[in-house]
């Protein structure tokens, strides 16, 4: 798949924008969203997007990541606060091989903690339920 392409508006994060899918939700504002990753690599693991349709970051309008970056460092900030995690991993995929498997652009924020190697992405999805909690520990930190 070329790392530019037609945005396909049936992808997952398009139907969790649109509420055709659910998400354990954590932060909304009229630009971005930030959810639970179903499937973490560490506890507290979160994507940040923006709701405007972008493959990724190759073909995101200016704009758009002006509006996303804020909400993504706000969100770390508060992992930091609501976990205290040892460290925070920033990471943003661009094409499959690079390891982006949804593709609408979207920053993960994954906590990371001393002595804990990270889960393999897309294993095995969490039970919802742990989930919610950790959404909530981190929704309240938000500043």
């Amino acid at each position: 798949m070329p790392l530019r392409n037609v945005y396909d508006p049936d992808n997952i994060f398009a139907k969790i924008l649109s509420g055709e899918m659910p998400c354990v939700k954590i932060y909304e504002d009229d630009e971005t969203l930030a959810f639970m990753d179903i499937f973490p690599q560490s506890k507290g693991h979160l994507l940040v997007l923006p709701k405007a349709p972008s493959h990724n970051l190759l073909d995101a309008k200016p704009e758009t990541l002006a509006k996303l970056m804020p909400t993504v460092q706000r969100l770390a900030q508060a992992v930091e606060t609501a976990l205290k995690p040892d460290g925070i991993q920033i990471s943003q995929f661009n094409g499959s091989v690079a390891g982006q498997t949804v593709f609408h652009l979207h920053v993960h924020i994954i906590p990371r903690y001393e002595g804990e190697d990270l889960d393999r992405h897309a294993a095995m999805p969490a039970d919802i339920e742990t989930l919610r909690p950790l959404a909530e520990r981190i929704a309240k930190a938000i500043s």
